[in-house]
């Protein structure tokens, strides 16, 4: 077995609103490239293995990963598709390093959101066939009923949401991957356009076009390919009920328990206090405050106070969402984890720009796949 495993090669694209000149096999090659140059390997050669995050509804075709080997290098290498977000494929890529099969993996997640014409209604289709589906429920409207629960349960305000949107959006203006940033203020924020009481459309990430490959190394290749390793200190994850009849509504408990299993393989027992900073799940604003708890990173209904507060700013006592989140970079589909895995790289390797944290050693990521699911996946990472 190998005890440790580290990132040692990180390639990604530009997150796009829409790439009209460009197919998702592009997408993928430019990322691709860029991450086995940062890791000093040669796929063909050096590479054992290789995953892919894809749902089969978005791409239109089935059986994903018979569709990247030619753009990844991985031509007669093992290949597989992990039906589930970007830090699910991390955790698989993890496994299959810490079994001691491989000691090279490389990871592969992409969002082409512009050519599906009909994502509204593919993403309603994972509703329940028999009990969801036939009451034709938008995505948004279920999501507006876990924030207004939410909000009762904990007495966060649509004011403290907003901040989330003001902050992330904010955050963007200072990554230039990122196609969302604006400079709002709270009243903004609460007077645009409605969606799903009590969410509005400025809640909402919008989708964007890109591509994220990182290529792991065990411990061993890892100190031979680079003096900079982020290790992989704890990696969690569940998939828990779809179904909206049986489910907690207004908190995230299935996020909880992927945060604790992560934390058990990292020794963490008090994440506040070990963790420096975090990329969480903002698909939806109030979800970046209900991970924050749920994360165990503030009390029950405390995050919306510590972000208006600015705690979470850049400049805070726990920075979050430092890249802009997803409401700033946008929703990448499958490839949304790797997004926030990706900043939480580059913040520990020092390498964020202007938007760089200082003396940071340890940092989390966390993801959730999307209504209806309660599919989360949390990792745990240090330099």
């Amino acid at each position: 077995m190998n005890d440790r495993v580290a990132i040692t090669g990180i390639g990604w694209t530009a997150f796009l609103p829409v790439s009209p000149d460009l197919s998702y096999k592009e997408l993928i090659y430019q990322a691709a490239v860029r991450a086995y140059a940062d890791a000093g390997v040669d796929p063909r050669k050096d590479i054992q293995s290789f995953v892919t995050v894809a749902e089969d509804f978005h791409e239109g075709t089935s059986i994903f990963d018979e569709y990247t080997p030619d753009q990844l290098g991985a031509a007669l290498k093992p290949v597989h598709t992990i039906t589930g977000d970007g830090l699910h494929g991390l955790a698989t890529a993890y496994m299959l390093i810490r079994t001691g099969q491989f000691d090279l993996v490389a990871i592969e997640g992409h969002s082409k959101a512009s050519n599906i014409l009909t994502l509204p209604e593919v993403t309603a289709y994972a509703q329940d066939p028999i009990l969801n589906r036939p009451l034709h429920l938008n995505t948004h409207f279920v999501a507006g009923l876990d924030m207004n629960r939410y909000l009762y349960e904990t007495g966060t305000t649509l004011e403290q949401c907003a901040a989330v949107v003001v902050k992330n959006r904010r955050n963007a203006l200072l990554n230039p991957s990122a196609p969302y940033g604006a400079d709002l203020t709270i009243d903004e924020v609460l007077s645009g356009p409605s969606l799903a009481w009590p969410l509005g459309k400025r809640h909402v990430a919008r989708h964007a076009d890109g591509a994220i490959v990182m290529v792991l190394a065990s411990e061993e290749r890892a100190r031979t390919l680079t003096d900079k390793p982020i290790w992989i200190l704890g990696t969690g994850w569940i998939n828990d009920t779809p179904s909206l009849e049986s489910r907690e509504w207004g908190s995230s408990p299935y996020v909880e328990k992927a945060a604790r299993m992560a934390y058990q393989q990292a020794g963490i027992r008090d994440p506040l206090t070990a963790i420096d900073f975090a990329e969480v799940d903002d698909s939806y604003a109030y979800r970046e405050l209900q991970s924050l708890e749920a994360l165990g990173l503030c009390d029950a209904g405390e995050a919306g106070a510590i972000t208006a507060e600015g705690l979470t700013e850049v400049d805070g006592e726990f920075p979050v969402n430092v890249s802009g989140g997803s409401l700033g970079m946008g929703n990448l589909l499958d490839a949304t984890g790797l997004a926030h895995l990706l900043e939480v790289v580059l913040q520990l390797r020092g390498e964020a720009g202007p938007r760089q944290l200082e003396d940071v050693e340890i940092g989390l990521a966390q993801s959730w796949r999307g209504v209806p699911t309660t599919s989360t996946a949390v990792a745990v990472l240090s330099n």
